[in-house]
């Protein structure tokens, strides 16, 4: 196993269902390559894909990739990291399993379906492509996994998820856990990060002045949050400098939750 650390410009990340404008992956591409690395953005919308690594591109000056890819299908994750490996990027060493879906169903109303779709983005993809790009990291010797949880996971129930997704989020957690007792000694840590109330596209227009206002009223920092709020921290606990953190949760939510 190499010690030796990477230098940015000598690394890709990887960031999965950075496609939305005003999401947390975007944000999180944007701010990773300011920071010089390479992009290269996996979501299920290849053209949203596709426009978020041409402003990366104009903004940033680093090489990118993009790819059409469904999170929880093997075959769509190995194609894209075949790709991915004989593109002209540098070798991948962070992950940020950011691609996820929610619904506000209410548990009686849950039909089975919809709960397995709920976990099969969630939980499954998370696997699916973390297992995709492990191999590598612990080949080099180096690597740095951020799972996108929330909160929540934490408190039962958010804005919008229902108990499914709440359950999808708590298993994020475990699994972020687990996995790093497995992998710390090859160089390999995995964090997670629990975003609460975040202005994205999930809440855009869903939300009455009036209620938005209740949410913020909660929020001892007296706001609600930004992606970049997000991203920020998203972007430490890619680096170099998070070798002695693993298996640990990170909250962004202004502390709304404080546990």
């Amino acid at each position: 196993m190499s010690s030796l650390i990477p230098n940015s410009v000598d690394q890709t990340v990887v960031i999965t269902g950075a496609g939305s404008e005003r999401g947390i992956g975007r944000a999180t591409a944007l701010r990773l390559a300011s920071d010089g690395y390479a992009i290269a953005v996996l979501d299920l919308d290849g053209a949203a894909a596709r426009r978020t690594v041409e402003v990366i591109a104009a903004e940033h000056g680093v090489k990118t990739f993009s790819a059409k890819v469904d999170v929880a299908d093997g075959a769509s994750v190995a194609a894209a990291v075949a790709a991915i490996e004989a593109s002209d990027l540098p070798a991948v060493s962070g992950l940020v399993n950011n691609a996820g879906i929610t619904s506000p169903t209410r548990f009686l109303d849950i039909e089975l379906d919809e709960w397995e779709r709920i976990f099969r983005v969630n939980v499954t993809g998370t696997f699916i492509v973390t297992k995709a790009f492990l191999p590598g990291m612990i080949e080099r010797g180096y690597g740095r996994i951020v799972n996108l949880s929330s909160v929540s996971a934490q408190r039962g129930g958010g804005v919008f998820g229902g108990t499914h997704y709440s359950a999808a989020k708590a298993a994020i957690l475990g699994l972020t856990r687990a996995l790093a007792r497995e992998i710390g000694h090859h160089g390999v840590v995995i964090n997670s990060v629990a975003p609460g109330f975040i202005g994205t596209d999930i809440t855009a227009g869903k939300l009455t002045n009036e209620q938005r206002a209740a949410i913020v009223a909660e929020i001892p920092v007296a706001r609600g949050g930004e992606t970049s709020d997000v991203a920020n921290l998203i972007a430490y606990l890619a680096g170099p400098e998070v070798g002695y953190v693993t298996g640990a949760t990170f909250d962004v939510n202004g502390g709304s939750h404080i546990h």
